[in-house]
């Protein structure tokens, strides 16, 4: 087989690594494999399935395994600049400094995008968008580079905006929507129509990457809801490397834009993808968005000390659900199960660090628990827990040390799946709507966004809170996130909030790196002219886990440069 048909193929095991330790997974010199780089140290092999140990965190380690990561959206095709105002956009848009996002190419990771729509084309006709990379198609040359999907040119996207049926020439789309809902309201503009309409940064060229879906045995794995949209983490890293690329290739500013989220992770900002992104956030003429997620009233995150006994209801009959739970050195922790019927696990030590089955005598339910003693990416122990068919009801898990005494604080984090995860309810009884910033929302170095209604200058309850499980500083900074207009209508949510505040981080680059003003800024400096700028009412203490550093405004930046 090819490398591209082992990457597409669900018979194929994605390990995501960051040193050669493949000889050590495969354990044999027969296994069939490809293994590829993606960048910064990081690499992927795809190995065969049947030949090697199933999916396991405890043979694979935590960090291997690709995470799954969801849609942060929750969406009258009418237009209101509200939210672009509230941000002082439109008024930096116009003269005198005019900045629309000219020469900055923004580069969305989604769900792809529809091309045909006038949003994305010139006065002329002609499309603004640069390239799209299709992963789900495989009938064309992939990227230079990469081993699958399609890419298409700017020439081949104004061939088919030509012809009578465009498809035919290029056929990619965005099905579901999301994607040119972000890109629409980021970098969308009509106004050269006469018509009512315009982004954050109506001039800025587009790039897009349509990610492919998750293979079938991890959303098994993950026991992943068979309707829920889910993208591998690899695919994000490999889209990641392809836009971050465009400002050598082009030699232009580049600002990339994720509404996507997960609740796996670390949430301190050190997983592979989190790590990708810094390293990225670092380089010259780059900066990255990222939205905070919509698990703020979600129910999905506990934080409390051991002893302590975790209560999590399951509202009805599911194929299941997959929780994570974060420890802090110098702890070590053991957790004891009890179902809503009444039977109970005895207590398991975890110090060895192997994986336990239990199956329930009078309950179909079968959970499997893997934990990892010290996490390779954050150093903390990490236990992961399973549930297949769970019953209804009241499930708790006690959580107590593994030592004869605690030897810190005891301090732990449990998070559930993102809702689009799940096929109903599940919850904490007693959850803590804080830390629950969706990753990759947590890596340092991207500028983290959280969203609120401009209508109401009040917060929007589903965007995610901080700070990270460590304490760094996360949100960013605020932005309107409710009943922000794009191409598609009216539509609400964190990846609305980081499409708005992506174009104002393309003004800014077309201030600083296309007019020359400050050629070498990066992701990092960028976030803070922003925080200078950035809107704080006397009633909040900041950084707040809520607004970060407040809500965003170019037009403040622009005006605390002035005074400098």
């Amino acid at each position: 087989m090819t490398c591209q048909e082992m990457i597409l193929s669900n018979d194929f095991l994605d390990i995501i690594v960051d040193y050669d330790v493949i000889e050590d997974i495969l354990g044999s010199a027969d296994v069939e494999y490809c293994y590829h780089e993606i960048d910064a140290g990081y690499s992927v092999a795809n190995v065969r399935r049947s030949q090697v140990a199933p999916v396991s965190i405890g043979y694979y380690g935590y960090s291997t395994i690709p995470k799954l990561y969801g849609l942060m959206q929750v969406g009258e095709e009418t237009f209101d600049a509200s939210p672009l105002s509230a941000m002082g956009n439109i008024r930096v848009q116009n003269p005198p400094l005019a900045l629309q996002g000219s020469g900055v190419i923004m580069g969305f990771i989604d769900t792809g995008i529809r091309y045909q729509e006038d949003v994305f084309r010139r006065e002329d006709g002609s499309t603004r968008i640069v390239s799209i990379w299709d992963q789900t198609i495989q009938t064309g040359e992939p990227p230079a580079g990469f081993q699958y999907g399609t890419e298409y040119r700017r020439a081949d996207i104004d061939n088919a905006l030509a012809s009578e049926n465009p498809a035919e020439i290029v056929p990619t789309t965005d099905v579901i929507g999301h994607g040119t809902r972000i890109a629409s309201a980021a970098a969308g503009s009509l106004l050269n129509q006469g018509l009512n309409f315009r982004g954050a940064a109506p001039l800025a060229d587009i790039a897009v990457v349509k990610l492919k879906g998750a293979k079938e045995y991890l959303r098994d794995y993950y026991l992943i809801d068979d309707q829920a949209v889910a993208f591998q983490e690899n695919d994000i890293m490999e889209a990641v490397k392809y836009l971050q690329q465009m400002a050598v290739a082009f030699e232009r500013p580049v600002v990339i834009v994720l509404g996507l989220g997960t609740n796996m992770g670390s949430h301190d900002g050190t997983s592979a993808l989190d790590s990708y992104l810094n390293t990225v956030a670092g380089r010259r003429s780059r900066a990255v968005v990222v939205g905070g997620g919509n698990e703020g009233d979600k129910e999905h995150h506990y934080e409390h000390s051991m002893p302590s006994n975790v209560e999590i209801r399951v509202e009805k009959p599911m194929r299941g659900f997959c929780a994570e739970l974060w420890g802090s050195l110098p702890d070590v922790y053991s957790i004891a199960i009890r179902s809503p019927g009444g039977e109970v696990t005895p207590v398991i030590d975890f110090r060895n660090g192997i994986d336990r089955r239990i199956n329930f005598i009078f309950e179909r339910t079968k959970i499997q628990i893997s934990s990892v003693v010290v996490d390779k990416d954050s150093g903390d122990p990490m236990i992961f827990i399973r549930f297949a068919d769970p019953t209804p009801g009241i499930w708790t898990v006690s959580v107590t040390s593994s030592a004869r005494r605690m030897r810190g604080k005891g301090l732990y984090h449990m998070w559930l799946p993102i809702e689009a995860f799940l096929e109903g309810s599940v919850t904490f009884l007693t959850p803590s709507p804080d830390v629950t910033l969706t990753e990759p929302a947590n890596a340092s170095q991207v500028i983290t966004i959280s969203a609120y209604n401009s209508y109401t200058d009040s917060w929007y309850a589903p965007s995610g809170r901080g700070f990270t499980r460590n304490g760094s500083i996360k949100p960013d900074l605020a932005a309107p996130g409710v009943g922000v207009s794009t191409a598609l209508g009216d539509t609400d949510g964190s990846c609305m909030a980081a499409a708005l505040a992506a174009g104002c981080v393309a003004q800014f680059l077309e201030w600083a790196v296309v007019d020359g003003n400050a050629y070498a800024v990066d992701s990092r400096g960028t976030k803070s002219y922003l925080i200078q700028g950035a809107d704080r009412p006397d009633n909040v203490v900041y950084p707040d886990r809520q607004w970060g550093y407040g809500r965003i405004n170019i037009n403040g930046t622009f005006e605390t440069l002035a005074r400098l």
